[in-house]
């Protein structure tokens, strides 16, 4: 298997990252970890496409470019892992574990926001900022107004993922896990960098080597994130079993 890293050539609109979404969650076995954050960022860019037409953005076609360059470094994942080609290094362990049996489901949904939100994002607004002739600067209020949205759903995903409390342990070892990850110190931290990697596109061989490490770094907690926390387990109902 080959490697690749995400060039993005061509942007979806907003109703187009819908429709493919759409059809890869018709597609994709339930118990597939991709399906399952598929399945959580379907309801964001909904919730997207339906702001962006009642006033809510400042710049709502600004906003509709960004969403659609945001989603195209999902998809141009997705496209490589059905080509056998591998991810960019922050998607690779969700890909290369999602048929794992003891993965809980909201492991793979975190995991997912954590590559998507950490590199995709930033790499996203500098994208955006380059097709608009804008600065992040002009972004910033629109850019907290999608992290609303992408809080809410990440709210609801936890709600609706992890069992009970009174079935979960408090020093559980699925708590442990998930609470590596904080959908607040992940916006942050795609903001800092957003104004990092800016400072460095007038040196596109540092910017590349950075975004690089970036995606590394984040692949890293990604893998730490898909711990599995019962290897044995194939047939638990909160423990989607492999498709393959």
């Amino acid at each position: 298997m080959t490697t690749t890293t995400t060039t993005i050539t061509a942007v979806p609109t907003v109703d187009q990252a819908v429709s493919r979404m759409a059809e890869l969650r018709a597609a994709l076995p339930a118990a597939d970890g991709v399906a399952v954050f598929n399945a959580m960022y379907l309801t964001v860019t909904r919730l997207v496409r339906d702001r962006l037409g009642d006033g809510w953005f400042e710049d709502p076609a600004a906003m509709a470019v960004l969403d659609g360059v945001f989603a195209a470094r999902y998809l141009a994942a997705v496209d490589a892992a059905a080509a056998g080609v591998r991810p960019a290094a922050c998607w690779r362990p969700l890909f290369e574990l999602r048929g794992h049996p003891g993965i809980h489901p909201l492991q793979f949904a975190l995991a997912g926001m954590n590559a998507h939100i950490e590199h995709d994002l930033p790499l996203a607004v500098l994208d955006t900022c380059r097709l608009l002739g804008r600065e992040p600067a002009q972004l910033s209020a629109d850019y907290e107004r999608i992290n609303t949205l992408l809080a809410q759903v990440e709210t609801q995903v936890r709600e609706g993922l992890l069992p009970p409390s009174a079935e979960l342990p408090a020093a559980g070892p699925l708590l442990h896990v998930v609470g590596v990850w904080s959908i607040d110190r992940a916006r942050d931290a795609a903001w800092a960098s957003v104004l990092g990697l800016w400072e460095l596109r007038e040196a596109p061989a540092v910017l590349r080597a950075v975004s690089s490490a970036l995606s590394g770094s984040v692949g890293m907690v990604g893998r730490a994130l898909l711990t599995p926390l019962d290897r044995g387990r194939t047939t638990d109902p909160g423990c989607p079993a492999s498709p393959n």
